[in-house]
């Protein structure tokens, strides 16, 4: 019978970044991106796969599983955690699980620049983290709000689904909520949030109209705000935001952006030229400039002021490529190949 807890523990020491387990399959691991079949383990039955599903989750949540079809959680073993999707698939149960690694890494391990650093020593705003699925968002995230830990004197509240690193208090008075064990919905959570003396929040997600409308207002009543978005790159992230609010909210919103908002920091995971994974960052600082293009409505233009706001602290995707190039962290084929698109189409 497969054990969920050796099969987990498996994919630590192997130094895996996602495991995969699926009907019909052998267990599956994500290794510096590459997947790979876990050759000691079987192909994995029906029966299999829910023997494993019951050992990681409570009872509960499994008839919520088998009820909702969907379910997020968590599950710890010796060595770190995972955060777990569960789904179906043609009718079989499916499992993902994503490494959250006990040791919060530094914002100096994860060569974080100097601008960063400075949006965790904000008194307000809101700052954005943002990247396509499994660029890493999480663990960058985790080390700014680690460095909020151990330097500032204030109330740290976060909103996650499911809880990832786990904080140990120091300089900050720490609360974690989990949705559904410990609140309805972010957006109820950060209704509530106000009440609870926070100094700083953060959003594991902004999903849906009434969380981004509320963490904006959060951000604007003297609160500094960490969220995330499942975007690309700044611009995008700013449209995304505006986007979801009906055409007669739009203005509004953008005067409520272009005055709350700090930073963006988007981040892709790339390729290392000697094996492994490197973060590639665009960052985004809010300066009169860029404040102006959001209440204009100028979006599109928000790129060329990141083009040439280095001595802001800003950087594109594009110079930022160029620099992990010029210092041998990645080959010319792969700049080429995650440059923007308009970069490969002016080639």
């Amino acid at each position: 019978m497969p054990n969920a807890a050796t099969l987990f523990e498996y994919a630590i020491d192997k130094k895996a970044s996602d495991i995969h387990l699926l009907v019909n399959h052998k267990p599956v691991l994500r290794v510096a991106g590459e997947l790979y079949d876990v050759e000691n383990e079987p192909v994995m039955t029906d029966v299999d796969l829910e023997r494993v599903v019951r050992q990681l989750v409570t009872p509960e949540q499994f008839e919520r599983f088998r009820a909702q079809k969907e379910l997020d959680a968590a599950y710890s073993v010796s060595g770190g955690r995972f955060r777990l999707n569960l789904s179906w698939e043609k009718n079989h149960m499916s499992v993902v699980g994503r490494l959250i690694p006990n040791e919060i890494p530094t914002m100096e391990q994860l060569d974080l620049p100097a601008v960063v650093r400075a949006f965790t020593e904000l008194p307000h705003g809101l700052v954005l983290m943002t990247g396509p699925t499994g660029s890493g968002k999480s663990t960058t995230l985790a080390s700014m709000l680690e460095y909020v830990n151990n330097v500032r004197r204030v109330n740290l509240i976060t909103l996650e689904d499911p809880i990832e690193f786990i904080f140990a208090p120091k300089q900050a008075i720490i609360r974690q909520r989990q949705l559904e064990s410990d609140m309805l919905s972010f957006a109820e959570g950060l209704k509530h949030v106000l009440r609870q003396d926070p100094d700083v929040v953060m959003v594991g997600e902004m999903r849906d109209l009434d969380t981004i409308a509320t963490t904006l207002t959060l951000a604007e009543t003297g609160h500094l705000v960490f969220a995330t978005l499942h975007t690309y790159n700044a611009p995008q992230t700013v449209s995304r935001i505006i986007d979801v609010f009906p055409p007669y909210q739009q203005t509004q919103i953008r005067l409520q952006l272009a005055m709350t908002l700090r930073g963006v920091v988007s981040q892709q995971l790339l390729p290392r030229a000697d094996g492994g994974l490197i973060a590639a960052r665009e960052i985004l600082v809010n300066t009169p400039a860029v404040a102006n293009l959001i209440r204009e409505n100028k979006v599109e233009q928000i790129e060329n002021v990141i083009q040439t706001g280095l001595r802001m602290g800003m950087q594109s995707y594009s110079q930022e490529l160029k620099r992990l190039v010029r210092d041998g962290f990645i080959t010319e084929a792969t700049a080429k190949e995650y440059s923007p698109v308009e970069d490969n189409q002016s080639k």
